[in-house]
């Protein structure tokens, strides 16, 4: 199962670090603690949309660039778990009915 949260905090990472920014630059831009920037980026706590919007606004991302990021990770990680069919010989099953 994909956690929204967990990737999630994998993008805001990402692009937290690719602009350069340390958490304390981030938290004091957002008006958030370092502390629970972190715990975000590590998924384990769930970012509320106002708290979303802040952290966008302090690395100066728009919040469809996140969640378009997102979104594409999570379908990348759903095909990558679902089950692979398996093809079925139909001359096989045909002969065994017979």
């Amino acid at each position: 199962m994909v956690l929204f949260r967990r990737v999630l905090g994998d993008v805001l990472r990402n692009q937290r670090v690719q602009r350069g920014m340390t958490l304390r630059e981030v938290s004091a831009g957002a008006r958030v603690s370092l502390g629970y920037i972190s715990e975000i980026e590590r998924g384990q706590k769930e970012a509320s949309s106002e708290l979303l919007a802040s952290l966008c606004g302090a690395m100066d991302l728009t919040l469809s660039q996140v969640i378009r990021e997102v979104s594409d990770q999570v379908a990348l990680e759903e095909a990558a778990l679902a089950p692979i069919p398996l093809p079925v010989r139909t001359e096989a099953v045909a002969s065994s009915a017979a």
